[in-house]
């Protein structure tokens, strides 16, 4: 993720438009092809050729996505052995050894430091966008579970604005200096290394995983900053009574379970949708677009931040309006604007030379697609993600929801060219066209998560997954475990806080 973010600009090639425009290739991609270059001369006397160098540049590009699919795999049995917040302490040492691999590659004269470093990079952005989400999810209390989730998408927002800017000819956009990009992913590394060791772990992990009741206490305390935890303490055991003895649950078992299929079903396409809804298609034109519209080049990298800018103001408005107006709408909204924008966006490329001004017009719909995305379908997906699953199930959820994320990624990279050059300016219309897949869909299956329960959630899928109610899935119970249920079973009749008092007693001897 933090590839993805430092140094944003290598992946936004440039492509021609209906009426032939050559446009300057980026800054960063040309030292990098320059540098394969070299080494080849060095090492065997002799020029590498274009296609060489193409095929070369297309593997540095692809095995991030590559990377990213792997950290999505394996990121489960990490997240289930060493906790939440270990994993994203480990996960940083990962971005440490390819930014030194990537920014030392220059000086060592070897493009395959560059290429293994993507790879590492993308192994580290794998892990990120799964456990960030689940941490944040599991530590926000469900009033502002939303907004707080939102958090992963401003931040990476930043990111790009950053990488945008340091990318600039007077910092790192020099062919003396353009190394200094992929170093400076240790600043963030580094900063997380220090202070989150000062951060309690999730608290549904310590409880529900780890059955460590006191220290579940303290974290609850620490994150919400009061004394009285109980009222989250009982909310966390509604849903430990409802599958104490469930084991956690793995990919294979997820698809087989009746009662989330329908939960399932909506992440994966949610998730294909956010990959394959056509933004990265927007950054491929939008150097074309800023030229044609009589932009001087040497100002384009300026002119350029602005979408950096709307990227960060719209994740910010949906981070501080998805507790009101709720998920649903967002994204459905989202996918909905993007639609409009992209069929707009088709009209103008077509007409592009009829009126001096369409290009501008063309100018406003990029804006327009990045902020629809931005608003909706840039963070939220990772917020259902956590909200669709119980504590049991949700490693296992994610794991499925970083798989598809990533083998879109990495779809969209590989088959766009394709498209582009098929159906050139028309190629926007096929992502209009699974923008309007996703939103309805999502209008007639996607229930509102606004403030609920994980259970409450569970309920609203119910009617749809064909089942009476939020069912619990089959157990693997020890004998000691039986007795619990019996006692449970005794309990029956006492009041509430009391039964709260029991509940934790019995956790605290599982």
């Amino acid at each position: 993720m933090k590839q993805e973010n430092g140094v944003s600009q290598l992946e936004k090639e440039n492509a021609i438009m209906g009426t032939p425009i050559k446009v300057k290739e980026g800054k960063p991609k040309k030292y990098i092809r320059q540098l394969y270059n070299e080494s080849w001369s060095s090492r065997y006397n002799q020029t590498m050729s274009s296609g060489s160098i193409s095929i070369l540049w297309s593997v540095t590009v692809s095995i991030f996505a590559i990377g990213g699919l792997v950290g999505a795999l394996i990121v489960i049995p990490m997240v289930n052995r060493l906790g939440r917040k270990r994993t994203l302490l480990l996960n940083n040492l990962f971005a440490i050894v390819a930014s030194l691999l990537m920014s030392l590659a220059n000086l060592a004269g070897a493009p395959e430091m560059v290429i293994i470093g993507r790879f590492i990079m993308g192994l580290d952005g794998g892990i990120a966008l799964s456990t960030l989400p689940m941490y944040l999810n599991e530590i926000s209390p469900k009033r502002i579970r939303g907004s707080l989730g939102q958090i992963t998408a401003i931040l990476i927002c930043v990111g790009v604005f950053t990488g945008q800017v340091l990318g600039l000819p007077e910092i790192f956009g020099q062919e003396s200096r353009w190394p200094c990009l992929f170093g400076f992913i240790l600043i963030p590394s580094v900063i997380q290394i220090a202070i989150l060791p000062f951060f309690p772990e999730s608290p549904r992990y310590l409880l529900l995983e780890k059955q460590d009741t006191k220290r579940a206490e303290k974290a609850f305390r620490t994150f919400l900053g009061r004394k009285d935890v109980s009222q989250d303490i009982e909310e966390v055991l509604a849903e430990t009574r409802k599958q104490r003895n469930t084991q956690l649950v793995s990919v294979v078992e997820l698809f087989k379970m009746r009662s989330v299929r329908w939960q399932l079903i909506t992440v994966i396409i949610t998730m294909a949708s956010y990959q394959l809804c056509g933004l990265n298609a927007i950054w491929f034109y939008t150097n074309s677009i800023f030229t044609e519209a009589g932009i001087e080049p040497h100002t384009i990298p300026y002119i350029t931040l602005s979408t950096g800018g709307i990227e960060i103001l719209a994740s910010i408005v949906s981070g501080m309006t998805v507790e009101k107006l709720g998920r649903r709408i967002l994204l459905i909204g989202g996918f909905g604007l993007m639609t409009v924008f992209f069929t707009v966006l088709t009209l103008l490329l077509t007409f592009q030379d009829r009126a001096w001004w369409l290009p501008y017009c063309s100018i406003v719909c990029i804006l327009g697609v990045i902020a629809a995305f931005c608003i909706g379908p840039g963070g939220i997906p990772f917020i259902l993600v956590g909200e669709f699953f119980q504590q049991s199930q949700r490693p296992a959820a994610f794991m499925v929801a970083g798989s598809v994320n990533w083998i879109s990624n990495f779809a969209v990279g590989l088959l766009f060219p394709i498209i582009q050059n098929g159906l050139d300016n028309y190629c926007f219309l096929v992502f209009a066209a699974i923008c309007l897949v996703g939103a309805v869909y999502l209008y007639f299956i996607l229930p509102e998560t606004k403030n609920k329960s994980f259970i409450e959630i569970d309920q609203a899928f119910a009617k749809i997954n064909k089942i009476s109610s939020a069912p619990m899935e089959p157990e693997k119970c020890s004998s000691k475990e039986k007795t619990v249920e019996q006692l449970e079973q005794n309990d029956s009749c006492v009041p509430s806080s009391d039964q709260n008092n029991l509940e934790m007693q019995r956790i605290s001897q599982m």
